[in-house]
């Protein structure tokens, strides 16, 4: 993972309309980096966007790239694509021309037929008009440049076929040509509405509370500090916090958990989840623009658009790929007649036939169809991928650095042993505790705090507080100095050492209450495992990923641990000496390394990891500082971002297996002239539309056993 810099560039994202295959991005990218102010582009048919980015210190020209987008064919619109609404397929511009192909192709079999002194003349009518909306989009592709697309190809041999009388074939071909158009945007169009529905998880009204008036606003309206009241059966409308009320919340839509979870007042809860038992009163804490789904919507877009290496890769061999079959579809034309004596027609027929082969769309939509699908659902899990190059390297993982507290375990340890070693009662000691951590946030602290509570004291609050970065808090109370501090910071007696290294043995965390450098007593606390911890560990073994433990707690707490869970473990590590042992492992080629962390004091280890996996409900740091955030707070989750990146893997290597033995298929057969025209279309648009389907089942893919997601 490496460290994010501000880049100040202009940049803008456009909805386009038409754009439904890899073909149409190259010709998108192609026309608009031909622009001067415009240094990168990134087009995405999966989500029907243009991304760009100008020159430093440059502006980019908007009305520049409308009128280029709209003069190519794709007309920016205001709306997502996804969301936009659409007609039915007969009702757009590609099934009318389907409609009015097929009814021309019927009308001239049938006059063939009925009339065969008309001659070809029915077969040529068919194929010019059904050739008019081809030939305008290949026109305007050369004008901007890019004289090799699927049109311009489609318009040789449509008119070849012509010249040489195949005219029947050549309507034919015009005819499925302009179906598979039909069926790759419709197939498109269901993989994009698909993708989005992320996006209408946030109803469309509130209930806005105004004293003691109600009245429904529109959602995204609501700004933080109002209140809304949110009835059983409603989905939350905000991210917001509870001030009244408590209930269950089905948060799956968020975070992918099936079990309904409880929350009461002063917790705070997410757009999109559902209010499943008592009303609810909750206050605005995020505004509609940047609630939950809305930011979790933004990363799934922006990783769309960052390519992954084997998609850019495909990319480079598609720009190479479509010249060299043109030069041998030249090839096939001109020199089976002189070696062969084959005669010219046959040999022009064939060429223009291996040229209809030559369109790269299913080899290009391969790999971007297959990565979008794998993102948007593991964005439906509560798994936030940041790009599909994290996304490939998730599947790489060998070895995974973990944290102790909030990762492994559920980051809220309880107080479970009081020793007073002077003349104090153990009650004095929790209290004297508890004065000095009244003010902390610290898991710790809070449960030195909760277990004086539940006893039943009295608490005061210590005045001089100081917090000791890695050591602990001092302050005064009741005229002494007191100290609660980590035992390595202290050396006690032989039999004092041995009874905290006894607790410590047992995996627990110990603190020490000093009182004027006196040793007044011990508190011991324990942090456990969280519930699917060992499975989530057994899960990433079968996956072949070795699983360490790096932790700042105290090295036999640590060991403890780490035995019971049965996993290396290693202690007493301070932030950057987690981030050194990362180093060091990638140093010694033990692999891709992933760490997971909650993103903060684990933020050097996660940026100097391979992948840096934030564990964090929805948090900003969660959503920001890594490359990948698991929004369940479920270690499980990481055995699931790596288990879906090796299946969205494996539907890759489909997909561009499918596309390559197709086209070599169809390739070889042309040239010896088994197949002919119609059925290279044919190849070409089941190729597009098949590889697009199977991409679309990961959208239904869900993760049952390393074993059997592996194989998938």
């Amino acid at each position: 993972m490496t460290t994010r810099q501000q880049d100040t560039r202009d940049t803008a994202r456009l909805n386009v309309q038409g754009m439904d295959c890899g073909g149409c991005e190259r010709k998108v990218e192609a026309a608009l980096e031909g622009l001067s102010q415009v240094e990168k582009v990134s087009a995405s048919s999966m989500s029907g966007t243009v991304s760009v980015t100008a020159y430093a210190d440059q502006a980019l020209d908007h009305d520049a790239l409308t009128h280029t987008l709209s003069k190519l064919g794709y007309p920016v619109i205001d709306a997502s694509p996804s969301t936009a609404s659409t007609p039915r397929w007969w009702g757009t511009a590609k099934g009318r021309l389907v409609l009015i192909s097929g009814a021309l192709l019927v009308m001239a079999w049938l006059l063939a037929w009925r009339l065969p002194e008309v001659g070809a003349w029915p077969f040529i009518l068919a194929t010019l008009i059904g050739w008019v909306p081809i030939g305008q989009a290949a026109w305007r592709s050369l004008r901007m440049g890019n004289p090799l697309t699927i049109e311009m190809l489609m318009s040789i041999a449509a008119l070849g076929a012509l010249t040489i009388g195949a005219a029947a074939e050549a309507a034919m071909v015009v005819f499925l040509f302009a179906v598979g158009e039909l069926l790759e945007g419709v197939a498109a169009g269901q993989a994009r509405r698909r993708i989005a529905a992320l996006g209408n998880l946030t109803p469309a009204t509130a209930r806005l509370l105004e004293g003691e008036a109600i009245r429904d606003v529109a959602a995204d309206t609501l700004t933080p500090g109002q209140r809304v009241l949110v009835r059983p059966g409603d989905r939350v409308p905000c991210d917001g916090r509870i001030v009244a009320g408590t209930s269950q919340l089905d948060e799956s839509p968020i975070n992918g958990e099936s079990v309904p979870r409880q929350r009461a007042t002063g917790e705070d809860i997410w757009a999109g989840t559902v209010n499943l038992d008592a009303a609810l009163e909750v206050e605005v804490t995020r505004g509609a623009a940047d609630n939950t789904i809305a930011r979790i919507i933004h990363l799934v877009e922006e990783a769309q658009g960052a390519k992954a290496p084997v998609a850019r890769f495909i990319d480079r061999f598609a720009r190479w790929y479509m010249p060299l079959v043109v030069g041998v579809a030249v090839l096939v034309a001109v020199v089976p007649p002189w070696l062969t004596g084959l005669a010219w027609s046959e040999s022009i027929y064939r060429a223009l036939a291996l040229l209809l082969i030559a369109c790269p769309c299913a080899l290009v939509i391969s790999t971007p169809a297959a990565i979008a699908a794998g993102l948007s659902t593991a964005a439906r899990r509560g798994l936030l991928i940041k790009g599909g190059a994290v996304l490939e390297q998730l599947g790489k993982l060998q070895r995974v650095a973990v944290d102790k507290t909030g990762t492994l375990t559920a980051g809220a340890p309880s107080v479970t042993d009081v020793e007073a070693w002077t003349e104090s009662s153990e009650d004095e000691v929790v209290r004297l505790a508890a004065a000095l951590e009244q003010d902390s946030s610290h898991p710790v602290a809070q449960a030195i705090v909760q277990h004086a509570e539940q006893l039943g004291l009295w608490l005061g609050r210590a005045s001089e507080g100081q917090a000791q970065a890695g050591q602990g808090v001092s302050g005064r109370f009741e005229g002494r100095q007191l100290t609660l501090t980590s035992p390595r910071h202290w050396q006690g007696t032989e039999t004092q050492s041995a009874r905290i290294a006894a607790l410590e043995a047992e995996g627990k965390t110990v603190v020490l209450l000093l009182a004027e450098s006196k040793a007044l007593g011990v508190l011991a606390l324990r942090d456990e495992p969280r519930e699917d911890t060992p499975a989530a560990i057994e899960a990433l073994k079968r996956l072949g990923v070795s699983v360490v433990m790096l932790s700042g707690d105290n090295a036999r707490t640590v060991a403890a641990m780490g035995k019971q869970l049965g996993i290396e473990a290693e202690g007493e590590l301070m932030p950057e000496d987690k981030a050194q042992r990362v180093r060091d492992w990638q140093a010694q080629g033990l692999g891709t390394v992933g760490k997971v962390g909650d993103g903060i004091n684990d933020a050097p280890a996660l940026a100097a990891a391979d992948v840096g996996i934030a564990m964090g409900g929805g948090t900003d740091v969660a959503l920001e500082t890594a490359d990948a955030a698991l929004l369940k707070n479920r270690v499980m989750g990481v055995a699931e971002l790596i288990a879906l990146s090796r299946a969205t893997l494996n539907n890759v290597k489909t997909n561009v297996a499918l596309a390559l033995g197709f086209k070599a298929l169809f390739l070889v057969s042309t040239v010896l002239g088994i197949t002919g025209m119609w059925v290279a279309v044919m190849a070409d648009t089941g190729a597009t539309v098949l590889v697009t389907l199977n991409a679309m089942r990961l959208l239904g893919y869900r993760f049952r056993s390393p074993a059997v997601t592996e194989g998938r």
